[in-house]
């Protein structure tokens, strides 16, 4: 579902895609991401995505009261704490988005997939 502002001139209408893509470079902006993940869903394997596929381990939720979530699967760096990085991202990507769409952030969820050495 797209996510829609009613404006005096007409209907704005926002893809999911779109909102993914924002909250991608806003995640890539907080300290200890090395990237993000997919999952294969046969095997179980964790794949880090190169920066310009990285939409793909992040889901968009618009629902019928035109609220976002949004599902993250991370790469943290490792010897950083997962908590600050997680409560940076939830905090950054929520007040970003709201700005950024005017559109209500319900709910991020993290999921931090793995663990990488930066050199």
């Amino acid at each position: 579902m797209k996510g829609k502002m009613e404006t005096d001139m007409g209907q704005v209408l926002i893809s999911p895609e779109v909102i993914a893509k924002y909250a991608s470079e806003t995640a890539y902006e907080c300290f200890g991401i090395v990237g993000m993940a997919m999952v294969g869903v046969k095997d179980g394997l964790v794949k880090l995505l190169k920066r310009d596929s990285s939409t793909k381990g992040i889901n968009v939720i618009i629902n019928e009261k035109n609220e976002i979530t949004i599902d993250f699967h991370i790469i943290v760096a490792y010897g950083v704490n997962i908590a600050t990085i997680t409560d940076n991202i939830i905090t950054s990507v929520k007040y970003k988005v709201e700005e950024f769409t005017g559109m209500a952030v319900k709910k991020v969820n993290v999921h931090v997939e793995g663990v990488r050495a930066i050199d």
